[in-house]
């Protein structure tokens, strides 16, 4: 094993080195170029993470285009200030999604990418996302698509799971993978004042140097292996079990599969 599972860094630069360019570059991809469509004026990113999207509507937009990028956790704020710190004109700010520090309609846009699923009240942050808006503003954002439609996630929970003698920790069967539902969500897009809501599954390939690279963030950002590393265990054999799953499903050096989104963009008031 040549990637050293015991001292990776912290979250936000294990979830930024190990996920950010299999998962989470190629959706910015596409989500930039579904917001670079809009009328200008100034842009508002929730849960930036680590700002992977961030940098790319920065590269993609207007230099003059005013670009705040928040996310509900300082940690990874913090990350992606020291990361990105060369970008001009952005301004780093903390702030949840269900209770935005905006005024009314002083957004162009709103984006946010793979962060309304771990948003507890999902109305209120959609109104929020209506209230920020211009008239006619864009609001695009993305989720995960079900474990079904994402076999590298399915395949380590499956995984990680059977470490556990009882009660297994479903996090991405909760979490990150247990929002998806396009209906659901445009309901909710209607129901806040979106019009022209359109939503469609994205799916792309998910590239990894390794397997075993892809496995040490699947493993180590899961909330229940820190939780088993404060009770003294170590996430090492998970990570080496979840590396020969993955290898199994899209071989090791390079590790390749598929992913899927779904990705929705409305207009406000339209």
């Amino acid at each position: 094993m040549d990637v050293d599972t015991r001292s990776s860094g912290t979250m936000p630069e294990i979830y930024d080195r190990h996920l950010g360019p299999v998962l989470f570059e190629p959706y910015a991809a596409d989500l930039t170029r579904r917001v670079t469509i809009l009328p200008d004026g100034p842009i508002l990113e929730t849960a930036c993470g680590t700002g992977i999207l961030t940098q790319r509507l920065r590269a993609h937009v207007p230099a003059h285009t005013p670009l705040v990028a928040t996310d509900l956790s300082e940690s990874m704020l913090d990350y992606a200030r020291e990361k990105h710190g060369e970008i001009e004109d952005v301004k780093w700010q903390q702030a949840d999604a269900g209770a935005l520090p905006f005024s009314t309609a002083s957004f162009a846009a709103v984006a946010c990418q793979f962060g309304l699923m771990f948003v507890p009240d999902k109305k209120t942050a959609i109104r929020e996302c209506r209230r920020v808006l211009v008239e006619a503003g864009l609001v695009a954002l993305s989720v995960w698509d079900s474990l079904a439609h994402n076999p590298f996630a399915r395949v380590a929970d499956e995984t990680i799971a059977g470490f556990f003698s009882t009660d297994p920790p479903r996090f991405y069967e909760e979490g990150p993978f247990g929002f998806h539902d396009p209906k659901v969500l445009r309901d909710l897009l209607d129901a806040s004042g979106f019009g022209h809501v359109r939503i469609e599954r994205v799916t792309l390939e998910a590239l990894s140097p390794s397997a075993e690279s892809l496995a040490v963030g699947l493993v180590r950002c899961n909330p229940a292996i820190k939780a088993l590393e404060d009770r003294g265990g170590s996430p090492t054999p998970i990570v080496a079990a979840v590396a020969a799953a993955l290898a199994r499903l899209g071989g090791d050096r390079p590790f390749r599969s598929t992913m899927q989104a779904i990705v929705a963009t409305g207009r406000a008031g339209a």
